[in-house]
């Protein structure tokens, strides 16, 4: 491969991880708008006030932003070994994941559909970087 072609794959393959990233941070905020829209419709100034709903909207945002880093410095590691259609396959899938699980997490009968399709979702994407990481570090 010559550096040209080497630049032009990674360029691609750092452009899907530059879409997923930009979507994720657009999810992060909008989780975050929804736990300020209700704080002030409860008028709680901070935490939940004991409000299940609030404790839900908080919760979606937590569980967010703990498996959101974690999936992008693995997406822009898979970006320097993998090209763009795989960083895209694990990025959409995780995506979609996230957002089906805070969607989810919105229903009001637990455990919905949405939130347990959401960690499938998530899970599976964290297992194939992980091989796949695994398996350029070895071979």
């Amino acid at each position: 491969m010559s550096i040209e072609q080497a630049l032009a794959f990674h360029t691609e393959a750092f452009r899907a991880v530059a879409l997923w990233t930009g979507l994720s941070l657009l999810f992060v905020l909008f989780l975050s708008m929804r736990i300020s829209a209700g704080r002030r419709k409860l008028k709680v100034s901070v935490g939940d006030g004991g409000h299940a709903e609030l404790t839900t909207t908080t919760r979606a945002f937590g569980n967010a932003i703990e498996y959101i880093p974690v999936a992008l410095v693995s997406l822009a590691v898979v970006a320097v070994f993998y090209s763009a259609p795989v960083v895209h396959v694990l990025g959409g899938s995780f995506f979609l994941g996230r957002v089906l699980h805070a969607w989810g997490m919105a229903q009001e009968k637990q455990p919905a559909a949405g939130r347990m399709f959401g960690m499938i979702l998530t899970y599976l994407p964290f297992l194939a970087s992980a091989g796949l990481l695994i398996f350029a570090a070895v071979f």
